[in-house]
């Protein structure tokens, strides 16, 4: 008895201690001034740069222009004398507010600022319209590779018999890349279009300008990077091994479909890791955060991540994350009411709730087992799983139970209308950026390529920008030479990491990426047409494609107000180079001598290190 009384005192002391704690644990959820909080970039920020009052020095090396390229200058004028605008996309869903062009950009810009060039009306006369209503005028569908020729032989004969002709462009161009030297001026004007009469409407622009206020008022530079993983550039290229489970067999969908479509005419199944040898596909956001790592971009280094979609999902830039906490996009920067805003109004789409079939009545189970035959019989199966409304969206919804993709539904439509939006607002951020690192370009397709995009208007705007064009075929020896160890890699790897993107960087990458670009993309490599050189810097060597036309070296010198304004801003630039060299200096002077001594200890004791490893 005395036993049993000890443990009943007991369990009534191990009840009470429970209670207790269980009250302080309530007092304390109640009464406490801390709150889980969800994670956030802004945030993430706020900690990583807070109370910026002075602006921050930057470091020349990871951020400074390139002094090889500051010569070059935009000057796309003509240098001697020398179409209706149609909903042509189709793009359906967007708001009704808007006309196709009018969705992304501004109309009336557009007309004035080709007015000297080109007469531009906003329709056709009425007859007219009830020709093309009748199709009684012809129709061309010309492609990008179009020489001069057709347009002089097949269209204007057309056009001056029918008065009017209508071009369906369909491959993101309609002309070839090069032309001759004699049609200069026509390649001058093509960048005038694309860099001056095409501007986003004001509504974008203004947030775009925004977006980029909210990334300096840290007071600290810039990266924007460019993924460049789209499920048609990856099924082109036959990338599908890259990635796993059904993204794979997404990707081989898109390619057998490109196949039959005569868009790819090499085999289906492709070994995709010697497409990545040999650089067709895009780089890894692991691969690009361990390049900048390499570089030197510290840990809180800013990084906007540009384009609509990234293909795989955010489990392929967890690793970059990891490397840069403060990787942000244009959910970071902007509110839903902003980005809501520049959609417009919309009209309600009609419901696609996903609809479970009837459930079957007694009578029709009691039937059902009676044809089940002799017995014994096995179980029935278990009630079928709840199926959610977005389990049916996009590629979930067919994937798994039919191998024909279906029509793009009224949603599918409207979310593409809407990638356009947050693509536009991405390419502003990313010509303003401090530095822009693609992860894919020049895929050779010929369709159109944002990172080829803005790397060509970076390189009219400002030249000298630092603006990385890195060799995917080098970058993939590199990484293969150090697969194994790639988060602790060696010395003389991260010496070969950063001699050449210091080299893309500069007149050697550029070379190299014309050769690539220029055939396909005039806009990805606008040089020389569109440029003028300043004649007071160093001359450069001409270069000169396989036809043996010249395609850099060869710019007009430019015009005499342009040089004296950009002689100050080189003396101004020679001056903060000079602050940043001394700032170095008085640095190292500031450590001392053993700062140097322990460093170098550091590297020849450490095999990480060693160059010779």
């Amino acid at each position: 008895m005395v036993f049993k009384s000890k443990i009943k005192w007991v369990a009534l002391l191990v009840l009470t201690l429970s209670l207790g704690s269980m009250v302080a644990h309530l007092s304390m959820t109640k009464f406490s001034s801390m709150n889980l909080i969800q994670y956030s970039a802004k945030d993430a920020l706020s900690h990583d740069f807070p109370n910026i009052v002075s602006p921050v020095i930057r470091n020349k090396r990871l951020w400074g222009t390139v002094r090889s390229l500051e010569s070059l200058q935009p000057y796309a004028n003509p240098r001697n004398s020398y179409p209706e605008i149609q909903e042509s996309t189709r793009s359906k869903q967007i708001s009704y507010k808007f006309k196709t062009f009018s969705y992304l950009y501004d109309e009336e810009q557009f007309i004035a600022s080709l007015k000297n060039d080109v007469n531009i009306v906003k329709s056709l006369p009425e007859h007219l319209k009830a020709a093309r209503r009748s199709n009684e005028f012809p129709i061309f569908k010309p492609k990008n590779s179009a020489s001069p020729n057709f347009y002089i032989k097949e269209i204007l004969p057309n056009l001056k018999k029918a008065k009017v002709v209508g071009l369906i462009i369909t491959e993101g161009g309609c002309l070839q890349s090069i032309l001759p030297p004699s049609m200069s001026e026509f390649q001058r004007l093509r960048c005038r279009v694309a860099f001056h009469a095409l501007q986003f409407r004001s509504e974008i622009q203004t947030l775009g300008r925004q977006m980029v206020e909210r990334l300096r008022a840290w007071g600290q530079p810039f990266l924007s990077y460019h993924p460049g993983l789209v499920r048609d550039t990856l099924a082109y290229h036959g990338c599908a091994e890259l990635f796993q489970d059904v993204h794979t067999e997404l990707i081989q969908y898109r390619r057998a479909q490109m196949i039959r479509q005569g868009i790819v005419s090499d085999e289906l199944n492709v070994d995709s890791h010697l497409q990545r040898e040999n650089g067709s596909c895009p780089l890894m956001p692991e691969e690009v955060g361990l390049l900048l790592r390499a570089m030197g971009y510290p840990s809180k280094t800013i990084i906007y991540l540009a384009g609509s979609q990234t293909f795989g999902g955010q489990r392929l830039l967890i690793p970059l994350r990891a490397m840069f906490a403060n990787l942000v996009d244009r959910t970071s920067l902007c509110s839903k009411t902003e980005l809501s805003d520049l959609v417009g109004p919309e009209t309600p789409l009609p419901s696609d709730i996903f609809q479970l079939p009837r459930p079957k009545s007694e009578s029709e189970i009691k039937e059902e087992w009676s044809r089940a035959g002799p017995r014994p019989r096995p179980l029935p199966p278990p009630p079928e799983r709840r199926i959610y409304p977005h389990e049916k969206e996009g590629w979930y919804g067919w994937i798994t139970e039919t191998d024909k993709e279906p029509n793009p539904s009224p949603r599918d439509l409207r979310m593409q209308a809407h990638r356009l939006l947050w693509d536009a607002l991405d390419y502003i951020i990313s010509v303003e950026a401090d530095a822009f690192f693609p992860g894919f370009n020049n895929d050779g397709s010929g369709w159109p390529d944002f990172s080829g995009l803005v790397m060509g208007q970076r390189l009219y705007e400002r030249a000298s920008s630092r603006t990385y064009r890195p060799d995917r075929k080098t970058i993939a020896a590199l990484f293969d030479i150090t697969r194994g160890n790639m988060y602790h890699p060696k010395h003389d790897w991260t010496l070969s990491v950063k001699e050449h993107l210091n080299k893309s960087l500069s007149e050697e990458g550029l070379i190299r990426q014309l050769l690539l670009s220029k055939p396909n993309s005039f806009l990805s490599h606008p040089l020389p047409e569109c440029s003028c050189r300043i004649s007071s810097l160093e001359l450069t060597k001409q270069t000169e494609g396989k036809d043996g036309r010249v395609l850099y070296g060869d710019e007009h010198e430019c015009p005499i107000w342009m040089q004296s304004a950009e002689a100050v801003g080189v003396r101004n630039d020679d001056v903060e180079s000079a602050e940043d060299d001394n700032d170095v200096v008085e640095q190292q002077e500031r450590n001392g001598p053993d700062f140097t001594t322990s460093l170098t200890s550091t590297i020849d004791h450490d095999e990480e290190w060693d160059p010779n490893g």
